[in-house]
């Protein structure tokens, strides 16, 4: 039988590469954007990889109620179940803590954590019918650890991964299986065409404003960032997987943030967090 998913942002970045990446392992994908228009790049790289008739294309906006129940009573209505959902849909809102409105904060959450969590519900009723399923949320190393100026994705992060532990264990015993992925800093565009930065963090006004060149010049710089295929390919290894653990690390600054954070005395870590994001 062939397994099918049902991706979320899937225009560009992870949920792009996964898409292309599950049709190449013979999966058929339901991959979904807000916008159709922006479906263009992915068909290019469907069509490249040959495994454009493997995809279909959805319009979905998580943030709507309305458009996840159509989605969600459209793959119920079909003969082949749904083996897997990955929510990877979100957006970067850099700012720092206290320049940030409440309406920047609740935006962030509406797609990072609401839209991921109403998608997860919506889908779970099949997935329990189906008596098995994977949901696989997309998170980040920001969702275990906190840097400044990204205080409103890490909220987000953090809150979506609490959500999701307790989640796996509701329904542990129901055969349905549930991971997150944990992202380090890869070459996506979540932090250039895809953020949207908060009004005050060029604002000459804000008390952060003698510091915001210096940390956009660490953050958004021209470090060099790791391939993503290598974050799809991890997805695709978690869909297929009997029983995946909970939490997969990807990426080495990923990897050493979390073993630095274990190993060295919190003021020591602070410094070198201060110092690589350019606040000290």
């Amino acid at each position: 039988m062939t397994k099918t998913a049902l991706i979320t942002g899937a225009s560009s970045g992870f949920g792009l590469l996964t898409c292309v990446t599950l049709a190449r392992r013979g999966w058929r994908v339901l991959a979904t954007m807000r916008d159709l228009n922006r479906r263009t790049k992915l068909e290019d790289a469907a069509r490249a990889a040959g495994v454009l008739e493997r995809l279909e294309f959805l319009p979905l906006d998580v943030t709507s109620a309305e458009q996840i129940a159509a989605i969600a009573d459209l793959v119920a209505k079909r003969e082949s179940p749904l083996h897997a959902l990955v929510n990877n849909a979100g957006f970067a809102a850099p700012g720092f803590a206290e320049d940030v409105t409440d309406a920047e904060l609740r935006e962030q959450f509406e797609t990072n954590f609401f839209g991921a969590a109403a998608m997860t519900r919506a889908f779970l009723p099949q997935m329990r019918r189906q008596g098995f399923g994977h949901v696989v949320m997309v998170s980040s190393i920001s969702g275990r650890l906190g840097f400044p100026g990204v205080g409103s994705y890490a909220a987000a992060k953090f809150a979506l991964e609490g959500w999701t532990e307790s989640l796996r264990y509701e329904m542990k015993t129901v055969g349905i299986q549930v991971a997150i992925v944990e992202p380090g800093a890869f070459e996506t565009d979540i932090w250039t065409r895809n953020a949207k930065v908060a009004g005050k963090l060029l604002d000459p006004n804000s008390p952060n404003a003698g510091r915001v060149e210096k940390w956009r010049a660490r953050v958004q710089g021209d470090r060099p960032k790791a391939d993503p295929q290598v974050v799809a390919e991890c997805i695709a290894r978690v869909v297929e997987a009997p029983r995946p653990k909970l939490r997969h690390v990807v990426g080495t600054d990923a990897k050493m943030g979390l073993a630095m954070q274990a190993l060295l005395p919190r003021g020591l870590f602070e410094k070198l967090i201060l110092k690589n994001t350019g606040m000290d």
